[in-house]
């Protein structure tokens, strides 16, 4: 049966070497941005994470980089409040998008990171796909179509990887993907395959590498 919305599959050998050399060297950290005269030059290729607070972003980054430390996990809702940029070789950026959805912040700090992400997504010509960070346990939420729809109206084609699937029984996996599909095809950006990842099995990373490697 062919799904609408199917799950990635595996890397061939050759694009999967393309995905471990992208992440092989050093990731760096190079600046985190509070407003739009700060962003780095857009010199070159660029894919952005966004996901809800608590959704696991900052540890797939790490476990993407192999670099434990390098995104700043937090049990805290809403801690990251700049777009973070990381290096990765010489050829990409990863960029790590503010929490959205409920933050414990001041509502004003709030919207004025909501404000900056939404300018991001719509002025940043270097960017070629934004990954959506979906909990596998979840589905998508209200607060998730929000920024679903400024990526339609922005235009960027954003592609969903689904999270902490190692938590979900394999029995609830079927309904709670029904679920994700049926709600990406009302989205004319989403790009039509789904990424299945667990941060502390390694499940879907290689996936994902090959994914951000192949991008042109």
């Amino acid at each position: 049966m062919n799904l609408p919305f199917p799950i990635v599959d595996e890397p061939d050998d050759i694009t999967r070497e393309k995905g471990r050399l992208l992440f092989a060297g050093e990731t760096e950290f190079v600046k985190g941005v509070v407003a739009m005269s700060g962003l780095p030059p857009a010199d070159r290729l660029e894919v952005c994470f966004a996901g809800r607070s608590n959704v696991g972003k900052s540890s797939l980054i790490n476990a993407l980089t192999g670099r434990k430390n390098l995104a700043r996990a937090s049990n805290t809702p809403g801690r990251t409040q700049e777009i973070n940029f990381f290096t990765a070789a010489d050829s990409h950026y990863l960029v790590d998008l503010p929490g959205y959805g409920f933050a414990n912040a001041p509502v004003a700090i709030v919207e004025k990171w909501q404000k900056l992400l939404k300018q991001y997504l719509s002025g940043r010509q270097s960017l070629r796909r934004a990954f959506v960070l979906i909990d596998h346990r979840h589905g998508i939420k209200k607060v998730d179509e929000e920024i679903l729809k400024l990526l339609d109206s922005a235009a960027v084609t954003f592609q969903c990887v689904m999270t902490k699937a190692d938590k979900v029984k394999e029995a609830e996996r079927d309904a709670i993907l029904a679920q994700v599909r049926g709600a990406l095809s009302k989205h004319p950006a989403a790009y039509p395959e789904i990424i299945v990842t667990s941060s502390e099995k390694g499940w879907g990373l290689e996936t994902l590498r090959a994914t951000i490697a192949t991008l042109i």
